[in-house]
């Protein structure tokens, strides 16, 4: 498995949060009427995680990427204790996830794509209310605790509007609300901003960043396909393909280590004698593809640049020195499909 350097500042570490060591979890393979007759008795298995192991401190983002059926999802669901693993073991806050599910669920809090719980036809605060009672928050302090967790999600002004009234951003407002009236030292978050439009997304992945890790040290794990939140928001990130995780470390780690030495030039001459022994082949290769990303002329050319940025410093002095048109020269970014992609292939070619 890939490891990169954790992007943590100098200091004593916040406490362990999370712990899943080798977990593992499969399930029956959907088989046809044909094959059900035919071997009545036989039966197949798809392994969703395979000997997953990683730890989340407080205060800490950890997120879960992957393709569709990576096994993101399954794996929120044994830590939310949902359903039971075959193997391995997990613990959140020093207990184990499998042997004492009920005081597990008094300490996480989990937040799933295709939430539908909520009453529609009940306000905010009556949702609020009502689920108090279920998580058995004492009488005495239930009007408080709904009402300061309306406050800090900002949903205090909604009045009696009726929560099928409101929009996907108060939704999930709504949703965190309710989760938080535990108090839980974990929240699992399965694609929290996946309805959200992009300013409501950076507003909310803002609202979570300040309320659960610097305001609340929680440990939060976020199950995303969004690049903003793996780049932005997670301290770590770990990259699942097929139930095995991959790669761990800080998402702009893993990219830097993904790009290697690879850089952008930015200029109007990209065939100049100066980049042309540099230039990857794959990048001008394509007129369309160079047209439609061009600026005023400008083109990106990507180019190898061995010995990292003494070595990029070294080469913009001597293209500036030869006058090649250049605007920028910078280290080649990496989507997040990218980043997935590469790594999938390099675990399969055993790098």
């Amino acid at each position: 498995m890939v490891q990169s350097a954790s992007s943590a500042s100098m200091g004593a570490s916040p406490p362990i949060s999370v712990v899943v060591r080798d977990l593992s979890k499969r399930f029956p393979a959907r088989r046809s009427w044909a094959q059900s007759v035919r071997h009545p008795f036989s039966s197949d298995y798809v392994t969703s995680i395979d000997a997953v192991s990683f730890e989340v401190r407080r205060g800490e983002f950890f997120g879960l990427l992957g393709h569709n059926g990576a096994g993101k999802t399954t794996l929120l669901k044994v830590l939310a204790t949902l359903i039971t693993a075959d193997g391995g073991s997990a613990e959140v806050e020093g207990v184990d996830v499998a042997a004492d599910p009920a005081q597990t669920r008094g300490l996480v809090a989990p937040v799933l794509a295709n939430e539908r719980s909520l009453y529609w036809r009940l306000s905010a605060r009556e949702n609020l209310e009502l689920f108090a009672q279920l998580w058995n928050v004492p009488r005495a302090l239930l009007a408080e605790r709904v009402e300061s967790v309306l406050g800090v999600v900002d949903l205090l002004h909604t009045g009696q509007k009726l929560v099928g009234q409101f929009s996907s951003g108060m939704m999930q407002r709504l949703l965190i609300a309710r989760a938080l009236l535990a108090e839980p030292r974990v929240l699992l978050l399965d694609e929290p901003t996946r309805s959200l439009d992009p300013i409501s997304a950076r507003e909310f992945r803002s609202f979570l960043r300040n309320e659960l890790a610097v305001r609340r040290q929680c440990a939060v794990v976020i199950a995303t396909h969004n690049a903003e939140e793996a780049f932005d928001l997670c301290d770590q990130v770990g990259i699942l393909d097929r139930g095995r995780l991959l790669a761990v470390g800080a998402a702009t780690d893993l990219s830097r280590d993904l790009a290697g030495d690879r850089y952008v030039a930015w200029t109007t001459e990209p065939h100049h004698p100066e980049l042309a022994s540099r230039t990857v082949a794959s990048t001008v290769g394509d007129p369309a593809t160079v047209a439609h990303q061009s600026m005023d002329g400008w083109v990106p050319v990507e180019i190898r640049v061995e010995g990292g940025p003494a070595a990029s410093a070294e080469l913009l002095q001597r293209l500036v020195a030869a006058r090649v048109p250049l605007a920028a020269l910078e280290r080649a970014p990496v989507s997040l499909a990218s980043l997935i992609e590469t790594v999938v292939r390099r675990s399969g070619a055993g790098v």
